[in-house]
């Protein structure tokens, strides 16, 4: 199976306009027989812990508002994990939506949210999913620090690790260290594991802050098989 992992602009994720550039991917994907894409983490709307308006781009899956929110990135060859704000019982989460065919398969919830005091109440699952064939997991971010939920998932069968991330940070924060601690975590986790890792991050610059773009697949050996360039928005792809 073709696998991609989108390095998104930063400066676009804060607006809808990232659903046309993501749908532009798509089409590429469709194009050259790639099944599974992975955007990066709040890919729609940004992260909810550094705006001021943490509703604006907050969705309930519940209601089928997700379902009519991603209708314009459907397809029928390619399945694409999209990071979002979720609206639950009035709680917050950091998810990746499962979007398979115009319907939302699955969805995971981030189980370690980036600060201490973050809006988003932490997921407790570590689910996994299959699609065409592909079974995986989803890690958000620095979920992919931590050992259980990817030893979890791949005791369940899980053979690929999704990791839809965002190194966003304020400029006097975020630096290109991000880039390497994030492949030193990918490697590791793929040898631990014996596991394929696709990374997604967002990169550039935008309202004070900064990602160099962390985006890469790694091999179940650790080897590291496409790296996305600092600072540039490009589509990273590779069969497994």
């Amino acid at each position: 199976m073709k696998v991609a992992a989108y390095q998104a602009p930063l400066e676009a994720i804060r607006s809808l306009d990232i659903l046309d550039l993501i749908r532009q991917q798509i089409a590429w994907c469709e194009a050259n027989e790639v099944e599974m894409l992975c955007c990066p983490e709040a890919v729609l709307g940004g992260l909810a812990d550094y705006s001021n308006e943490p509703m604006k781009f907050a969705v309930s899956v519940e209601n089928g508002q997700l379902n009519q929110f991603l209708a314009p990135l459907a397809s029928k060859s390619v399945t694409t994990i999209v990071g979002f704000t979720e609206i639950d019982r009035g709680y917050l989460f950091n998810s990746a939506a499962v979007f398979h065919q115009g319907s939302v398969v699955g969805i995971y919830r981030k189980n370690h949210p980036f600060i201490n005091k973050s809006i988003y109440k932490a997921g407790d699952a570590p689910p996994v999913f299959t699609i065409e064939g592909l079974t995986f997991g989803i890690l958000i971010c620095l979920d992919s620090n931590y050992e259980e939920p990817a030893r979890t998932m791949v005791a369940k069968g899980a053979t690929t690790l999704f990791i839809p991330t965002n190194n966003a940070l304020p400029e006097e924060r975020g630096g290109a260290d991000l880039v390497s601690d994030a492949r030193k975590a990918d490697i590791k986790l793929a040898k631990q594991n014996n596991v394929h890792i696709v990374r997604a991050d967002v990169v550039g610059r935008s309202d004070g802050f900064v990602s160099y773009g962390a985006s890469e697949i790694v091999g179940p050996t650790g080897i590291v098989l496409q790296a996305a360039l600092v600072m540039t928005s490009e589509l990273l792809v590779t069969t497994l």
